[in-house]
């Protein structure tokens, strides 16, 4: 619109250029100038041409301006509603940037709170799963029978007993520790449901351990669930174990007879009693000790 505002101003100012430079009025001399009649009509007839053009073009440039100066209204109107929707986009866009650290923020307060729940979770299946052993166990002993009195041991082995071939020592051999029978070959154990595979004797810390027989140390350290544990191979198959010891008086290839002392008696292996945990065991398999001493 303003490239044909332009045009048109260039056209009219040449139509005025043109009217100063030819004088007053081109109608006028074509009556002065007396030429004929004829040609005069003609000239008018130009003339009206002309005058008529030149009223269009200035009707034309009046309505081309005056759509020009709608047109800048309606461009300032635009300019302002579009600034203002870009000042409510820059609005939106900061909501949005804070709704969205808030989520953040919720989300890992929500999923700090889901690890502690889950952390909780198994916590309490772990306490219900001790807590169903605990009455299962106590279950199991409630209908067990209680035994009428502990046996309890008073002497120790000798040389003199402890010698010859271990399996003619059937029924002679004495227990390695005075004290009392806790627990006996086969019963079952509270701490794990399974069955004793050897003696525990309730003694005092310190208390001396002897060798029931005859034979050399195979074994002599500390053991998870045994403490400090001594093995005495007794030949032929047969096989002594002493657990549980405080101090240890015998090392590995060491040989002993019967009546040595081999350790002292404590409570290296976890059992919370002070004690000698004592097996005996032939071709790797335990037996019941009981079978082979005779208590005194």
């Amino acid at each position: 619109l303003q490239e044909e505002i332009a045009a048109e101003q260039e056209t009219l100012g040449k139509l005025l250029y043109r009217q100063y430079v030819d004088g007053p009025s081109d109608a006028l001399k074509l009556v002065l100038n007396g030429e004929d009649p004829n040609e005069i009509a003609r000239q008018f007839q130009y003339l009206g041409y002309v005058s008529r053009a030149r009223a269009g073009i200035l009707s034309k440039l009046r309505a081309d301006l005056a759509a020009l100066e709608a047109l800048s209204d309606k461009t300032r109107r635009k300019g302002l509603e579009l600034r203002a929707l870009q000042n409510e986009e820059t609005q939106q866009v900061r909501r949005l940037e804070s709704e969205k650290a808030r989520h953040e923020t919720l989300y890992a307060r929500v999923s700090a709170d889901i690890e502690n729940n889950r952390k909780r979770l198994s916590t309490l299946r772990q306490d219900e799963q001790r807590l169903t052993q605990l009455i299962r166990r106590l279950a199991a002993q409630s209908g067990r029978k209680k035994p009428d009195r502990r046996i309890a041991n008073k002497s120790l082995p000798t040389p003199e007993l402890g010698a010859g071939s271990f399996r003619n020592l059937k029924g002679t051999l004495a227990l390695p520790v005075i004290g009392e029978l806790a627990n006996r070959f086969g019963s079952p154990r509270q701490d794990s449901g399974l069955s004793w595979k050897g003696l525990f004797i309730a003694a005092k810390p310190g208390q001396e351990v002897k060798a029931v027989a005859g034979g050399k140390v195979v074994y002599a350290d500390w053991l998870r669930g045994f403490g400090n544990l001594l093995i005495l191979d007794h030949g032929d198959g047969y096989m002594s174990l002493y657990g549980n010891n405080e101090t240890l008086y015998k090392k590995s290839g060491d040989q002993t007879q019967g009546g040595d002392t081999i350790a002292t008696v404590g409570n290296s292996g976890g059992n919370p009693d002070s004690g000698l945990y004592f097996e005996l065991r032939y071709q790797g398999k335990p037996f019941d000790p009981l079978a082979w001493t005779s208590l005194k």
